[in-house]
């Protein structure tokens, strides 16, 4: 499918039913996969991650789930090359990567209870697993060469730094767990994100302390 408006987009990635056994939809035989230009991919998920609020209030938090495992986790739909593609234009693929802090600040940080993911602590919503793999399942966003690569990646690190400025613990998981994925891009901005978060009091867990010190030289899973 190519062709799908916004909306029909949105209900095609999160309206289906959430089994309560076996695998999910999209792994069946030969089922419906959304394939758009890749301009038109970049602009569906800049305007999701603007407005997930408002794009997903008919969806229970266990199909938001599914649909972002669906539409984003490369180990369900591949790297379709959406986001690294070089035709579309870099102030698009910018605005799509700055988007995402306001994922995490308007769904993840509200519906995601406070729990740490890495040790796998009970209590987890149907977000959680989500929002702490962001940053290790999302596309690739750019190629070595690519003239953009280090300002796209340079941008994701900002919106990592900026999620451990929220106050939702699993946000801020998340963060240093892609920070830690990061740190062969950008080691010296790794390094500064992480000590500023340690620095600043903000940690509130010294579970998630020993989690920033290993993020920062990139030990995590």
């Amino acid at each position: 499918m190519s062709d799908l408006s916004y909306d029909d987009w949105i209900e095609h990635a999160f309206g289906q039913a959430v089994r309560l056994h076996g695998n999910p939809w999209f792994f069946d035989d030969d089922p419906p996969w959304w394939d758009p230009e890749p301009t038109v991919a970049v602009d569906y998920f800049t305007r999701l991650f603007l407005t997930t609020e408002r794009s997903l209030a008919y969806f229970s938090d266990a199909q938001i789930a599914q649909g972002f495992v669906y539409l984003l986790s490369t180990s369900a739909s591949g790297d379709n090359g959406w986001f690294y593609n070089t035709s579309v234009p870099t102030a698009a693929r910018l605005r799509c990567v700055e988007a995402i802090e306001k994922v995490f600040a308007d769904l993840f940080a509200p519906r995601c209870a406070d729990v740490l993911a890495h040790i796998d602590e009970p209590g987890a919503a149907p977000l959680n697993s989500v929002c702490y793999m962001w940053w290790d399942e999302f596309p690739c966003l750019a190629l070595p060469g690519d003239p953009d690569c280090d300002l796209l990646h340079g941008a994701a690190i900002d919106v990592m730094r900026r999620t451990l400025r929220l106050s939702s613990v699993a946000c801020q998981e998340a963060a240093l767990h892609g920070l830690g994925h990061w740190l062969r891009y950008r080691p010296h901005d790794v390094a500064a994100a992480v000590d500023e978060f340690l620095g600043d009091g903000r940690c509130r867990r010294s579970e998630l302390v020993s989690y920033a010190h290993c993020a920062r030289v990139g030990c995590v899973l």
